[in-house]
């Protein structure tokens, strides 16, 4: 059995731990709360701009932008891997880094051709583990998502497939449904992917009058749809991280609070055990006098 100083230099130790698991937690839900209005703002404008963009998609424009022209055949794809620059949060990213390795298997056993861009530290150390094709990435974002720092590391995927070397792209990060839940998800991006519209609109065909003339308006809303698209994908992230990260350090403290109440236990067990010894060395001494 351990000895009393061993046993306290134990407690001490968590204590300790729970002392930082606890500050984290605190941190973590004040972080929470401005991470989740700054996500709640975002949603409106990328779900409004993205069933614009789907219902000029299904109208039948003088220009078409090649953001909404579907590909006959998939040859290469992009995808954009958002995951957070730090741990500590539960198996948040192993969820959609687990997402993201079955669908890259399913494209190399169909033998398409695969471009990355890691949004985070988290995702790009493990697409450079696993030997990926990493194009662009952008890690230390901070608590703040900023527009001007992701739409570069994505252009060198736009551009791609402007030029035709790439037909899809797609996002994969993790949304946020609740303080409890956070779900990984996968969605196409580029061309705009006909589930994104309405069921009651599938049908419908859209007339639009441009002005000055279509392809100045359809260029920049389409520009407008993919930085909305992005930016709340990072705000989901980012929300989903800091609500992960409130129950992982909730769950710690509650967890080492545990150790600390058996280690207490085993120190109580330890010391009423030496007492009763040397009680019984006194007694059996007085006896044999």
């Amino acid at each position: 059995m351990p000895g009393f100083k061993d046993i306290r230099n134990k407690i001490r130790s968590v204590e300790n731990t729970r002392k930082i698991t606890k500050a984290m937690e605190m941190v973590a839900a004040s972080k929470m709360r401005k991470a989740q209005e700054r996500m709640r703002a975002a949603r409106p404008y990328a779900t409004k701009v993205r069933n614009i963009a789907g219902h000029l998609a299904q109208a039948n424009p003088e220009y078409r932008h090649p953001f909404i022209v579907k590909r006959d055949e998939v040859r290469n794809v992009g995808l954009v891997l958002v995951t957070t620059d730090k741990g500590l949060c539960g198996g948040l990213n192993t969820n959609v880094l687990r997402l993201l390795t079955l669908r890259l298997r399913e494209y190399e056993e169909r033998h398409v051709g695969i471009s990355l861009v890691a949004i985070g530290g988290k995702g790009l150390s493990f697409l450079n583990r696993i030997g990926a094709r990493v194009v662009a990435q952008a890690a230390h974002l901070g608590d703040t998502p900023h527009l001007d720092r992701l739409i570069g590391p994505i252009k060198v995927l736009l551009d791609a497939q402007l030029a035709g070397d790439i037909d899809e792209v797609h996002v994969f990060y993790t949304r946020f449904v609740n303080t409890m839940t956070q779900l990984p998800v996968a969605e196409q991006l580029i061309p705009l992917a006909a589930e994104h519209l309405r069921p009651d609109m599938m049908g419908h065909r859209w007339e639009y009058l441009y002005e000055p003339d279509p392809q100045t308006v359809i260029d920049d809303l389409l520009s407008r749809y993919v930085e909305s698209m992005i930016y709340r994908a990072v705000a989901e992230n980012m929300a989903s991280e800091q609500s992960a990260r409130r129950m992982a350090m909730k769950s710690a403290s509650d967890n080492a609070g545990n150790v600390i109440d058996e280690l207490n236990l085993v120190y109580n067990k330890s010391r009423q055990a030496a007492i009763t010894k040397e009680i019984s060395e006194i007694v059996a001494g007085a006896a044999a006098v």
